[in-house]
């Protein structure tokens, strides 16, 4: 079977094909039904978008058959799929909606309590598992996907928009043709040599490009079965990968933590998953989940946008995430000169002695796959400069090439998977009477990606109230799953740079470092001081988790540690 130019192609391949291609709970749908099914939406697709519009379409679902089938029907009718994230809300998620032009918005009831009271002028609703959906559906059950695919159709046709979050606050919306998404379904596929009798397990969401580019494109592209989890379950995961017969799965690294924190059984390994790609999963707990499940988890890194992507090798150092892939001529930078930085240099413990000379911005300075931002043309010219694509990602380089992950350029943070903008944090924190000023800003998570950390200076006369901040969180309709603060440091004054911006840099490089009050956020939502006790047991799951413990942290805990609790903030 040769290699497609489009995933309109790959679609089509599956008519006539009548193997299990898509599992669900107690479905199975055949790869010719799930042609046939995309073929009929394709067909009722081209009636329904306006002429001399945009043909984009919104999808607010969560990992239902309905997601592929829309995602394999639009690569027919040429039109390209927004993924909406159902942890927007209010005028966040109508205005991720309207920003991508989606014309046609597919949904799931169970997403409706969302979209109640959005402006949302011009789009469609068209919600799954209802009788007037199957009446709109109904007479193009005959469709066939050749017959529907657009005229013109091709590499260069988009085919996704996807989310990513940056410094100017708002998400941006990525785009990615089907070129490049069939090459990069192909490219995994080989690398990873998928089999037509392979089953790749999607249960990360579909609305983010990690589950689309990296599982189910390759097994679009290699010919295999997809099996569909409406949302992540760690308690879920081992009985779906023996039912479905799963051997291949996408993860993040808090997922990766979750599956580890289940209680072991001694059918641990009967199961036929072979390999987990993804990323930020750390070297123990990757080793852990060999040992455990007998899966090998490969780590590698790829900007959200696709402009410069690192693999890892066997020869890769447990810290190191790998060397740059082939196509890439990547480096390691000083962001204000675009020189060069040194080579890492590490004492006998392993710890980065020369990190000032060494850190640096991850460019690529070779010919980059990044397709732009939808209508965004000022993000374009900061991704791209001098020929450049700039990661916005710290890195440190050893002299053996392998490169190091070292934080984030801006006010991005990746929280549980999800990339958040402290911008829109801010917005949100600024409401709050108490408060003059607010900055919102990463630390590091024990296990994986980031946490959030706010700074708040209060009006004279207050003092934090920990309870009332808490409420005024729970009561914010558009503050996020992700966006509550896991930390509160309360500064006397905000620090700001020469021309009164607040200093960002500043607090995020001090972290932990300050003699400012910090408070920590419970499961329970409530907000306890960071001292004695709680100070020592976060300390200690960095090192539990083979994670350097933040620079600051390690001096406020240490007296608990070697002492017991005390009573310092």
């Amino acid at each position: 079977m040769g290699s497609a130019g489009t995933v309109a192609e790959l679609v089509q391949r599956q008519w006539g094909d009548h193997r299990p291609g898509l599992r669900y709970e107690d479905t199975v749908l055949t790869h010719h039904q799930v042609a046939s099914g995309a073929a009929a939406r394709a067909a009722l697709l081209a009636d329904l978008l306006p002429a001399g519009g945009e043909p984009h379409v919104g999808v607010l679902l969560d990992n239902t058959p309905e997601f592929p089938l829309w995602l394999s029907a639009a690569a027919l009718a040429g039109a390209a799929v927004a993924g909406i994230n159902p942890t927007r809300r209010g005028a966040e998620l109508a205005r991720d909606i309207l920003h991508t032009d989606c014309r046609i918005l597919i949904t799931e009831r169970t997403h409706l309590p969302l979209l109640a009271g959005l402006d949302l002028p011009g789009v469609r609703v068209l919600v799954t598992g209802t009788e007037a959906y199957a009446e709109l559906l109904a007479p193009y059950a005959g469709a066939e996907p050749a017959a529907v695919t657009r005229p013109g159709t091709g590499p260069g046709t988009r085919m996704l928009l996807y989310f990513t979050s940056g410094s100017t606050g708002a998400p941006k919306a990525a785009i990615c043709t089907q070129g490049r998404l069939a090459a990069a379904g192909a490219s995994l596929a080989g690398h990873f040599r998928v089999r037509r009798e392979d089953v790749h397990y999607v249960c990360m969401p579909m609305f983010h490009g990690n589950a689309v580019i990296a599982d189910w494109a390759p097994a679009l592209a290699g010919g295999a079965a997809v099996a569909l989890r409406r949302r992540f379950s760690a308690s879920g995961f081992l009985d779906d990968v023996r039912a479905h017969g799963a051997t291949y799965f996408t993860y993040v690294g808090r997922a990766v933590q979750y599956l580890l924190a289940t209680p072991e059984r001694p059918d641990d390994r009967e199961h036929r998953l072979r390999l987990g790609f993804g990323t930020e999963a750390g070297a123990v707990d990757a080793a852990r989940f060999r040992e455990r499940f007998g899966v090998r988890l490969v780590e590698g890194y790829g900007s959200s946008e696709g402009g410069a992507a690192i693999q890892r090798t066997p020869d890769t150092p447990p810290r190191a995430v790998g060397r740059a892939a082939a196509r890439d001529d990547l480096a390691v930078v000083d962001p204000e000169t675009g020189r060069e930085r040194a080579a890492a240099v590490f004492d006998g413990a392993g710890r980065l002695v020369n990190g000032a000379e060494a850190i640096g911005e991850l460019v690529n300075r070779g010919r980059t796959p990044f397709e732009g931002y939808w209508r965004n043309p000022a993000a374009d010219a900061e991704r791209v400069r001098g020929g450049w694509y700039w990661t916005g990602d710290l890195f440190f380089r050893d002299a053996e090439g392998f490169y190091y992950f070292a934080g984030r350029t801006d006010d991005r943070l990746r929280v549980d998977s999800e990339n958040l903008a402290a911008a829109m944090i801010e917005n949100i924190l600024a409401r709050w009477p108490d408060a003059v000023a607010a900055a919102v800003y990463a630390v590091p998570d024990p296990a994986a990606g980031d946490q959030v950390m706010a700074a708040l200076a209060l009006r004279a006369g207050t003092g934090f109230d920990p309870a009332a901040f808490a409420r005024f969180l729970a009561d914010q309709p558009d503050l996020g799953t992700k966006m509550a603060p896991a930390f509160v440091r309360i500064v006397p004054a905000m620090p700001v740079t020469a021309t009164n911006k607040v200093h960002r840099a500043a607090l995020r490089q001090e972290g932990f470092w300050c003699g400012d009050p910090v408070w920590h956020r419970g499961p329970d939502g409530a907000y306890a001081p960071l001292t004695g006790e709680g100070l020592s047991a976060l300390a200690a799951a960095y090192t539990a988790h083979g994670t350097p413990v933040p620079a600051g942290l390690d001096q406020r805990a240490r007296p608990a540690l070697e002492h017991g609790p005390d009573d310092r903030s």
